[in-house]
């Protein structure tokens, strides 16, 4: 008995060591990501210039005006992309984030409800057409393979706090725990909080009585105080970060936060930097400001924990500002123009150190610039490449790996094309977009009017060019309606007939 006690005890040691060093080396050799989303904010909304005109960044006078000090910083010691693009409404993005597809393949193609799936959020009718009504209005299929369950099979803790609106409560993806989250912070159906105040209890009760459809749950702990929201996720976050740390394993911690959407309620915290501004101005440059500190926190944070060499950060936008235009481009979110599409897009390592042996497999340049497209479809197979995760046989994507324009390298040949589909209600209804190179076409689906911009010499979209250059419309338009098809676009649908309405080549 006791010679198999010693063998027991030896050989559950060496075991035990040998998934100890196991973990050790894979920690390693693996990078951490720190995903850091921000809802609502476009290009403009920041002190950090993303307008570049002849090869120099442009000023414009939010620059000025909005405070981000560690935006900045992530800049200098990281790479900015000019031409980043999201989908112009929340839900798509974040979906296209988790499945590497273009929406109209997964097929939510507008935000889903935070409660109900039985909810069409994107209704409209027209004299002659409506509205698709088999959109995926229950939010995002958990049968694709999903970008946080393949890095928590590979061995990455996964860690979500903020925003999730991949689909309604009422069904598995309104828990970020169902897509392959350790770790829920404060994520559920809605796209929104109900409130940025923990004395209000995040909930929007205060203002409506008994509205509680916007609350956010999980962060009873900061009810009693007056945390604001951005603060509480963040802090929890770091929490998670440690906890990971300590299991001496890499961690995707895809940080979402729900600033700047609405409501719009100051942030007490940065009140007296902005004396001009009242109202929705003031509370909107405070969530602007509470979102940056948040992110040089959680620097601060991997730098005591040690592993800010280790993480790579990848800064990112939903869709465009909808608190006013996107500035300088046309528009604002939910819209078909530039300004609905265009979002700030740094990557950088944590902590810049060129002799660390992650940063040599995936040198970014520092201070640098890039002007490809580089979409919210890339980001999936990207982090996949980075963390050397291996893509399911099945998983069908749409985005291509960037990881190489991360680098700085000059073989990298961006597809330049990003396709949008949105035949819904919002501030523009129903269209389709299609970017190739330089050229961007739009069709309108209840006019039946196209337009086309050269976005080189016309990047805020004053010019219509389709019928001064029919021949470039015609291909542009016969490439959006044969890239919708082969995604499986949901088209609006005719009245009369009953019949789905494609885009209308001979209007061209």
């Amino acid at each position: 008995m006791k010679s198999k006690s010693i063998f027991t005890f030896f050989l559950v040691n060496t075991l035990s060591a040998g998934i100890f060093l196991t973990e050790q080396s894979f920690a390693k050799d693996k990078p951490n990501i720190l995903f850091f989303l921000v809802d609502d904010m476009g290009v403009g909304d920041t002190s950090v210039p993303f307008l570049y005109e002849v090869g120099k960044p442009k000023r414009i006078p939010t620059n000025d005006l909005y405070r981000t000090p560690h935006m900045e910083k992530l800049a200098k010691n990281g790479r900015l992309f000019t031409q980043a693009y999201s989908y112009s409404v929340c839900s798509p993005t974040r979906i296209s984030l988790m499945t590497g597809q273009a929406a109209p393949r997964h097929g939510v193609t507008t935000w889903t409800h935070p409660k109900e799936s039985k909810i069409d959020t994107g209704r409209v009718q027209t004299k002659t057409i409506k509205s698709p009504s088999d959109w995926t209005i229950k939010g995002l299929d958990l049968s694709l393979p999903l970008l946080p369950q393949v890095l928590l099979d590979s061995g990455y803790a996964t860690l979500f706090a903020g925003k999730a609106h991949f689909g309604p409560d009422d069904t598995p993806a309104g828990n970020p725990l169902n897509l392959g989250f350790d770790v829920n912070i404060g994520g559920y159906g809605g796209g929104g909080p109900g409130s940025y105040h923990g004395k209000y209890k995040y909930s929007a009760s205060w203002r409506s009585k008994n509205n509680h459809q916007w609350d956010v749950p999980g962060l009873e702990a900061y009810h009693p105080k007056d945390t604001f929201l951005s603060e509480a996720i963040t802090l929890e976050m770091k929490k998670a970060i440690s906890k990971a740390c300590k299991k001496k394993k890499p961690f995707y911690a895809y940080m979402s936060h729900y600033a700047v959407h609405a409501p719009y309620e100051v942030d007490g915290r940065f009140k007296d930097n902005y004396p001009k501004l009242k109202g929705h101005a003031l509370a909107f440059a405070t969530l602007v400001e509470g979102m940056d500190k948040s992110l040089g926190d959680l620097v601060t944070h991997l730098e005591r924990e040690g592993v800010a060499e280790k993480t790579l950060i990848i800064f990112f936008s939903d869709n465009g500002s909808t608190f006013h235009v996107n500035a300088p481009f046309r528009d604002k979110k939910g819209s078909r123009f530039e300004g609905g599409l265009r979002v700030p897009l740094i990557v950088s390592w944590a902590k810049p150190n060129t002799n660390n042996p992650l940063q040599k497999n995936l040198n970014i340049p520092i201070g640098s610039v890039d002007h490809s497209i580089i979409t919210c479809v890339d980001m999936m197979p990207t982090i996949l490449s980075i963390t050397g995760a291996q893509t399911p046989d099945d998983a069908k994507m749409d985005g291509v790996d960037v990881s190489v324009a991360f680098r700085g390298d000059s073989s990298f040949e961006s597809p330049s094309t990003f396709t949008t589909h949105f035949p819904h209600r919002h501030r523009n209804t129903l269209f389709s977009t299609h970017r190739q190179d330089n050229w961007k076409i739009i069709y309108n689906y209840g006019s039946t009017n196209w337009e086309l911009y050269n976005l080189q010499t016309d990047p805020f979209e004053k010019n219509n060019l389709v019928t001064k250059e029919q021949d470039v419309a015609k291909r542009m338009g016969q490439s959006l309606l044969k890239i919708l098809d082969s995604q499986g676009a949901d088209y609006p649908v005719d009245l009369k007939t009953g019949k789905p309405v494609k885009p209308d080549l001979s209007k061209i």
